[in-house]
C-alpha cells in the first residue's frame, strides 16, 4: 500500500512516505506544505495527518484536505488527528462547576488553571512551550499525573526535564534552548539560511527602530513559526470540513482503531505500550468515494 503521512514531525514509519515543511531524517521529505503536495492524483491509498490542521488558519486547512484528497485513490482513508475542542470545553466546565461546588477534589483548583492554560496558551504564547511549559516545569507539581492524562507523552517529556532542574525558570531555559538546539541540528541547510536572516533582520530592525519594534518583530516570527494553534475543531466542525472537501463515510475513531489495515503497528497514534500518545486529541477517518 502507498501512505502519505503528511507534517509528520520527528514522528513517523519507514512504511510511509513522510513530508514535512523540514525534514528530521532521512526518510522526511522537506517541501512547503503551503504549496500543496508533490505527489500525482489517484497516488496514495490513504493519508495520515495529526497535529497539524491547527497550525493552519481555516482557509489553508481547507486547502490541504483539498489536495490531500486529490492525492488519495478512489476508496482512499484519510486519517486526521487534532486537539478535540469538545473534549478540552467540557473538561473545562466540568472543573469551574466544581470549583463553584461547596465540596472539590484534591487538585480541582490545580487542574481548573491548568486547563485554561490548555484552551487558550498555544493560541496566546509568545515563547517556546509557552505558559504550559512553564506550568509543567513547577517544583512539587502536585497534579503531575493529572496533565500525563491531558497530554500524555509531551507531558512526560517535559516532566522529566523538571525533575532535574533547580527551579522552572532554570527548567523553562534549559528546554526552550534544548528544543532550539534539537531543530536547528535536525533542518535543512537551506532552514539554517533562513534562521541567519532572520537573525540579521532583527539586528536591522533594532538599528533602524529601536529595542521596541525589535521585540515586535522576534514575536512576529515566533508567531509565523508553526508553534501556535490558529483554530480548533470538535467532531461536528471537522466533519463538516472533510464533508464540504468531497470525503464520505466520515467517522469518529479510537486512537487503535482504523480502517487504514495494520494502522496500529505503525505506532503512529499509540505508544509501543499501547496506550495513546496525544491524549487530548480528537480521531477521524474518512473515504474519498
Amino acid at each position: 500500500m502507498n501512505l502519505l503521512n503528511i507534517g509528520c514531525g520527528g514522528h513517523f514509519h519507514p512504511a510511509w512516505t513522510n513530508i514535512d515543511l523540514v525534514s528530521t531524517a532521512p526518510e522526511v521529505r522537506a517541501y512547503d506544505l503551503r504549496k500543496g503536495l508533490p505527489y500525482a492524483e489517484n497516488s496514495f491509498d490513504a493519508a495520515y495527518t495529526s497535529h497539524v490542521l491547527e497550525h493552519l488558519t481555516p482557509h489553508h486547512a481547507r486547502i490541504s484536505l483539498q489536495e490531500q484528497f486529490r492525492v488519495l485513490k478512489k476508496g482512499g482513508i484519510v486519517r486526521v488527528v487534532v486537539p478535540d475542542l469538545e473534549n478540552k470545553a467540557r473538561e473545562y466546565v466540568r472543573l469551574l462547576d466544581e470549583m463553584s461546588s461547596t465540596t472539590t477534589s484534591p487538585n480541582t483548583a490545580q487542574n481548573h488553571e491548568w486547563m485554561i492554560l490548555e484552551l487558550l496558551d498555544q493560541m496566546v504564547r509568545t515563547k517556546v512551550g509557552g505558559e504550559m511549559g512553564a506550568y509543567i516545569l513547577r517544583p512539587n507539581l502536585a497534579n503531575a499525573q493529572y496533565l500525563i492524562e491531558r497530554i500524555g507523552d509531551e507531558a512526560e517529556e517535559w516532566l522529566k526535564v523538571a525533575q532535574n532542574q533547580a527551579s522552572s525558570q532554570q527548567g523553562s531555559q534549559a528546554i526552550a534552548q534544548k528544543s532550539l538546539l534539537q531543530k536547528a541540528l535536525s533542518k535543512s541547510p537551506s532552514f539554517l539560511v533562513q534562521k541567519v536572516r532572520e537573525a540579521l533582520a532583527q539586528v536591522a530592525v533594532r538599528f533602524l527602530a529601536g529595542s521596541g519594534a525589535a521585540a515586535a518583530f522576534k514575536e512576529s516570527l515566533f508567531r509565523s513559526s508553526g508553534e501556535l494553534h490558529l483554530w480548533m475543531y470538535d467532531r461536528i466542525s471537522l466533519g463538516q470540513l472533510l464533508q464540504e472537501v468531497g470525503f464520505s463515510d466520515i467517522r469518529v475513531c479510537r486512537f487503535d482503531e482504523s480502517r487504514i489495515p495494520n494502522f496500529s503497528s505503525y505506532l503512529l497514534d499509540s505508544t509501543p505500550q499501547g496506550t495513546v500518545r496525544k491524549a487530548d486529541s480528537l480521531f477521524m477517518e474518512a473515504r474519498k468515494g
